[in-house]
């Protein structure tokens, strides 16, 4: 299923079509001359969900979900009311710009129907889940979920000139999509708040605030339905089967053991009758919650502002990130280090590369070479392989060191070596980029990008891609270097690229982020950040990591460029980003090293070096190894 489900979206009265009208669209049918119809999702009294693929994109499948309104009212005043009615929810959607919220990208109107096209992405409603779970629902994934909707919430009510109040949270409003993240779906009745004004009531029993009952409408609602969905997902007691306005009456603790006496007063704070005894906003829920998630990140003067109830888990101190252990070398490190084994390897601009012991950082040997590394090694097999700027890529033995034969080209090298199938592909400045046979160091082929290669190739079971200095993606055969495709962009690309489920991602100094299809290089996605990217990808989870010189490091979803968060820090993000466990680790200009959560980029922990940050994290063993223009590499734990 997509952002819109089944039940929610195919109308809540019947699941059969009305006597009299028109029969579904059908597999092969074209709407707009655009949307081919694939299948249908659901089907309901006045609506029906299709899957579709939007033809535009000829040379990648692009799907989407398509939601059909039939107006069958027969009069005609009545029927301009329900085409207004579904033209403002799809210019309500279609103005907002939030991972929680879906992404409309057209509507229209054919004959007695009409159409709102929206992203397809997986999942199901929390009415679904709830009917599936044959256990009480966590206390820590009901607080991830909360904190999500807070965000969304916080979001809507922020809109200008009036905020947006939902007015119609519950289980089957919500979808929990394939990557465990929140989406508030339905917004038919969603209206923009005006100050005053009241209207007709317009909610779910069971759900809605009383103040609701009198056509009030105000953020404060929206955290009344918010926390009595949340009641009945903890304790599986559906509020509308219950007298009303009674949560109170029943306890969470009551029948759910997972859940806190702190967060279960978060919960009941949110149904207080009086909205004034209410969390007064989804800012002042999501600190409350924030101290129950991470307490060791609060002071206690924000606890006892923000959740007096909670103010108790704020008690642990923050704690101070120290090394295991750091090295120093005798200038700046700029890149990542290697692991192999026992041994991390790493460059620095003093010519040297190191081979160090993971456990203590002693010296096992170094290398010198004739200019700066501003490349990273690479360990394959028993050798280890880096290029410097006295444009030499080297051959050395991992054990001690000894070199096994140099390679020469005729500029620099700072990109960064990789092996595959027993051959090195790597870049110069003397606009080539080269495969070598590991065993001699000879060149199987050399392909002429017309400009400095600087970012690193990806080698799949084919192809090569990489970016040059000149602003273009290629885009090469593996056996060959024959040029498959290439692509523009505007400046340099010292991104490196990298390639996951057929999508290439890459990232420019004309601040875009692309997502091309490998097979063709058509661009299927941009993201346009606020400054230069020279960070590379990572993609995790369905979820892609970059950095920019902005200074945020930001998480997309990869399936549609969609921004799921940004982490800012005070300097820019040339650095990589690494994954272990629940978190994201790299490095910024500000000189700190960033731990953040995967799923919302709140701060973990920061280590504070002595200089710069642009050189990548690499873990191993709940060991984050990364260096710093301080001279030294650093050895941090987890």
């Amino acid at each position: 299923m997509g952002r819109l489900t089944t039940r929610q979206l195919a109308s809540k009265q019947s699941r059969k079509n009305k006597p009299g009208q028109r029969s579904s669209l059908q597999p092969g049918d074209m709407l707009q001359n655009r949307y081919r119809i694939v299948g249908t999702l659901g089907v309901g009294g006045f609506s029906s969900v299709y899957q579709a693929r939007d033809m535009r994109f000829h040379n990648v499948t692009k799907l989407c979900a398509i939601k059909e309104m039939i107006i069958s009212a027969p009069d005609p005043q009545l029927r301009e009311l329900t085409i207004k009615s579904f033209e403002r929810e799809s210019s309500l959607l279609a103005m907002l710009d939030h991972p929680a919220i879906p992404d409309v990208s057209d509507y229209f109107t054919e004959s007695d129907r009409s159409y709102l096209v929206m992203d397809m992405i997986r999942g199901r409603d929390l009415e679904a889940w709830s009917e599936e779970q044959t256990e009480q629902m966590k206390q820590e994934t009901a607080l991830d979920w909360l904190l999500q909707l807070c965000n969304a919430l916080i979001h809507l009510h922020r809109q200008k000139p009036v905020p947006i109040i939902f007015r119609d949270l519950k289980p089957s409003n919500i979808m929990l999509d394939q990557y465990n993240r929140m989406v508030i779906i339905d917004f038919g009745i969603a209206k923009l708040f005006e100050t005053g004004n009241k209207g007709t009531m317009i909610g779910t029993e069971g759900y809605s605030p009383p103040e609701q009952y009198r056509g009030q409408a105000t953020p404060a609602g929206d955290i009344y339905a918010l926390g009595a969905t949340f009641h009945h997902l903890l304790t599986r007691q559906d509020p509308r089967l219950e007298p009303p306005f009674t949560f109170a009456e029943r306890p969470i603790s009551a029948v759910n053991p997972n859940v806190s006496p702190a967060f279960e007063a978060i919960i009941m704070r949110c149904l207080a009758y009086d909205p004034s005894e209410r969390f007064h906003d989804a800012t002042a829920l999501k600190e409350a919650l924030e101290i129950i998630d991470k307490p060791a990140l609060v002071s206690p003067e924000l606890a006892a502002v923000a959740s007096p109830e909670a103010a108790a888990a704020s008690e642990a101190p923050v704690g101070q990130i120290k090394p295991l252990w750091k090295f120093q070398c005798e200038d700046e490190i700029r890149r990542s280090a290697a692991i192999s084994d026992e041994m991390i390897l790493v460059g620095a601009y003093d010519n040297n590369l190191y081979a160090l012991t993971t456990g203590n950082g002693e010296l096992a040997w170094k290398f010198p070479t004739s200019g700066g590394l501003g490349s990273a090694p690479y360990v394959y097999e028993d050798s280890v392989y880096i290029g410097s700027v006295d444009q030499h890529l080297y051959s050395l033995k991992l054990q001690d060191g000894r070199l096994n034969w140099r390679f020469a080209t005729e500029g620099p090298i700072y990109s960064s070596p990789t092996v595959r199938f027993d051959h090195v592909f790597f870049g110069s400045d003397d606009a080539n980029l080269y495969a070598l046979n590991i065993a001699q160091g000879k060149p199987i082929w050399k392909a002429n990008a017309y400009s400095a290669v600087r970012s690193t190739p990806f080698v799949t079971e084919n192809h090569v891609f990489f970016g040059t200095e000149g602003g273009y993606i290629y885009c090469l055969d593996l056996t060959t270097g024959k040029n498959k495709w290439q692509s523009q962009a505007k400046r340099a690309v010292t991104s490196s690229p990298t390639v996951v489920d057929d999508i290439v991602f890459v990232g420019s100094v004309d601040a875009t982020f692309l997502a091309l299809d490998a097979s063709s290089g058509w661009i299927i996605w941009r993201f346009r950040a606020r400054r230069p990217i020279i960070s590379s990808p990572i993609v995790h989870d369905g979820i892609v990591y970059f950095g920019s010189s902005d200074g945020s490091l930001y998480a997309l979803d990869m399936d549609t460029g969609r921004q799921l968060w940004a982490f800012e820090t005070e300097g820019q993000v040339s650095s990589s980003a690494a994954i272990w466990g629940e978190a994201v680790y790299f490095g910024s200009t500000d000189g700190h090293v960033y731990s953040v959560s995967q799923k919302r980029g709140q701060l973990r922990w920061k280590f504070k070096t002595g200089g710069a940050v642009i050189a990548s994290p690499i873990i191993a063993d709940d060991v984050v190894y990364i260096g710093s223009t301080d001279h030294n590499l650093y050895a941090l734990a987890v």
